[in-house]
């Protein structure tokens, strides 16, 4: 049981050192206690040893470090569920980078699971990279046959790159609340490869004594973050930082 507080939720940094920075900074300002990792911290972007040497300084409890997919990929050497070419080629590159501290970090410190449960002021809540259909590869979306989520209170997931916050309510025997159960989907977004046109650092603070749920984007040092990137990669991942794509 945690006391009533501000927790951070983030996902999908993919070592964007630049705007990792900014959402730190702005959470600073926010007195956050804790904070939710929804996995994918390494891969596209160059600064996948400082953001996890940044991850490891962080002065808050981390609640949950769910390893995701570009985890998975990368340790286990496993890139055929990668779409395109460009996309194996860059998760190679980034193994050959990582240093024995990232190593250490992925293996040790990260739940290999991509899944958690935990039980945030009395409420009953799951964190997976991906869904329960695939924790690693397959995203939570809204319009989904969402059934088997009706045991928790919240949802956190990842992996699409895309925030959502919505709620689903199901028949439960329950006079009180007019026999309906609610459990409501959030998704921060991606911190450093954002895909809803909006290129700016995404996460979401949940604030426990009100029980809302914030999106939050910040702005981030874009071409700062460009330069850093290697010619070894598909200039894809540097390009669509501009647009959020």
């Amino acid at each position: 049981m945690f006391k009533l507080m501000k927790i951070a939720v983030l996902s999908d940094i993919h070592g964007n050192m630049e705007a990792f920075r900014e959402v730190v900074k702005y959470l600073e300002k926010e007195q956050i206690k804790k904070v939710l990792i929804l996995g994918d911290i390494i891969d596209y972007g160059p600064h996948s040893n400082e953001v996890i040497t940044c991850l490891m300084d962080l002065p808050w409890e981390i609640i949950c470090n769910i390893r995701g997919n570009h985890e998975e990929a990368v340790i286990e050497q496993k890139y055929d569920m990668f779409s395109s070419e460009r996309g194996k080629r860059c998760a190679e590159n980034t193994r050959k980078l990582l240093n024995a501290e990232s190593w250490h970090y992925l293996n040790t410190i990260m739940d290999s699971t991509a899944l958690t449960e935990v039980v945030i002021e009395g409420k009953k809540c799951l964190a997976v990279h991906g869904s329960l259909k695939d924790h690693m590869w397959t995203a939570i979306r809204p319009g989904q046959d969402l059934s088997e989520y009706k045991k928790y209170d919240y949802v956190f997931s990842g992996h699409s790159h895309l925030p959502h916050i919505f709620s689903e309510y199901y028949y439960v025997d329950n006079i009180e609340y007019r026999n309906k159960k609610r459990t409501t989907f959030i998704n921060p977004g991606s911190v450093g490869q954002p895909r809803n046109h909006n290129p700016r650092a995404q996460f979401v603070l949940w604030d426990t004594e009100t029980d809302e749920f914030k999106m939050c984007a910040v702005d981030y040092d874009i071409e700062r973050e460009q330069k850093a990137f290697s010619d070894k990669i598909d200039s894809f991942y540097k390009k669509r930082l501009l647009t959020g794509v």
